[in-house]
């Protein structure tokens, strides 16, 4: 056999990527022993360096050069002595194709059974429920336009991979195809947009119930925290002006305005179940995002406005803790926003319970207002609580009456 035929041999070519493949191995292999040998180094700095990533990716790009250069170099060879295409590069495309179009139906699959779960918890609130038949309608029909357009262009690919063979048929248009597929697109987007607008007017514009009025809270966010106020027996929450912010009036809480003399401060949300509770969110410093994902919760807290959302709660914490089989889960709210390197700290708990409880609780809450604000905006201090007075009347009396039992003895 002559150097030339040997060279162009499809077995030789093989054999020379293997071998080839086989001893770069091998040196890795007998690096990686002697390293083992050595003593242990700590790599964990190095994994973690972007250019070790950069450099590995640039080594398997060089690697698969390698192998199409060989493969390469044995074609021009078969070609330059006039003999067929060793290598039907049509067919392995279009096997390809086919491979990567069962791989793809299959991790559509697994992403459904296995992060399917993940995407939302259950819904705590009687919008989040409209949201959740909006958002899984959606996401049906986009699942099946995804497959079934995948199913279609990869399996004309397969079926329709070039052969010597068969001539392609030319088709350039096609007015009944064009409408179709102009039309039908149109309609259902349509029907998406008008549910998406009246569902969201069904949030945003409610008829208010006299005989339910919402309970108002507000929540500002500040780097890295929440504040949360509730209005006091009035029902209505104060005016603030942040031209008022001191450190000891941190809301910037403008009391001349009466309702805001009897709100009261927070370290939690706690709120009753089936009672609408209306947000007033604002902010102290940059944009945050308040997000609450059990209610389908989520707007933007910007400085200098006051934005407005309305929900009701449908499940107390208890109720959840049953339905989770979690006796520690707990309802939070969160910053959906990356606002710095505290951005972790800014959750705070919230508690669905039952109106009783709530009453109960709000009873203990502390106001905003205390001694130092009313010197700070003139106002008269407070007086001792009548219970203490009475207390301290009915102690002298008792003392009055055991020095005069003592006198007469």
């Amino acid at each position: 056999m002559s150097l030339r035929k040997f060279i162009t041999n499809k077995t030789t070519a093989a054999l020379a990527v293997l071998i080839t493949a086989f001893a770069n191995t091998s040196v890795f292999a007998q690096d990686a022993a002697g390293a083992a040998a050595a003593p242990k180094v700590d790599m964990g700095e190095v994994y973690k360096s972007v250019i070790f990533y950069i450099l590995v990716f640039l080594a398997v790009c060089l690697f698969i050069a390698i192998i199409g250069k060989a493969i390469r170099v044995y074609e021009l060879s078969r070609e330059a002595q006039g003999k067929s295409v060793g290598i039907n590069w049509n067919r392995i495309h279009a096997s390809l194709f086919a491979l990567f179009l069962v791989i793809g139906l299959y991790g559509v699959y697994w992403e459904y059974t296995v992060h399917g779960a993940m995407l939302l918890p259950d819904a705590a609130s009687e919008h989040g429920k409209k949201i959740d038949e909006m958002f899984n309608l959606t996401l049906i029909i986009t699942t099946i336009v995804f497959v079934v357009t995948h199913i279609l262009l990869f399996g004309f690919s397969y079926i329709y991979k070039y052969s010597a063979k068969r001539k392609a048929y030319y088709y350039p248009h096609n007015n009944t195809i064009e409408k179709i597929w102009t039309i039908v697109p149109a309609l259902v987007l349509t029907v998406l947009v008008l549910m998406g607008f009246l569902t969201w007017r069904s949030i945003f514009f409610k008829v208010e119930d006299p005989k339910n009025k919402p309970l108002q809270i507000e929540v500002t966010s500040e780097q890295f925290k929440w504040s949360i106020r509730y209005p006091g027996a009035d029902g209505v929450v104060g005016n603030k002006n942040y031209k008022l912010t001191t450190a000891t009036n941190p809301l910037g809480i403008d009391f001349k305005d009466l309702n805001s003399r009897d709100d009261e401060m927070a370290d939690e949300m706690v709120i009753p179940v089936g009672k609408p509770v209306k947000l007033i969110l604002t902010s102290k410093d940059v944009i945050h995002s308040f997000y609450m994902p059990h209610f389908r919760v989520q707007l933007n807290t910007v400085p200098g406005m006051r934005v407005y959302f309305e929900f009701t709660p449908t499940k107390t914490t208890a109720e959840m803790q049953q339905e989770t089989n979690d006796p520690n889960f707990k309802y939070l709210f969160y910053c959906a926003k990356i606002c710095g390197s505290g951005h972790y700290n800014m959750q705070k708990v919230v508690r669905v319970v039952s109106e009783a409880e709530y009453k109960t609780w709000i009873a203990e809450q502390k106001t905003y207002l205390n001694d130092d604000l009313r010197k700070q905006f003139n106002l008269p201090v407070a007086p001792a609580p009548a219970k203490a007075a009475a207390d301290s009347t009915a102690t002298d009396s008792v003392a009055v009456k055991t020095n005069q039992m003592a006198l007469n003895k």
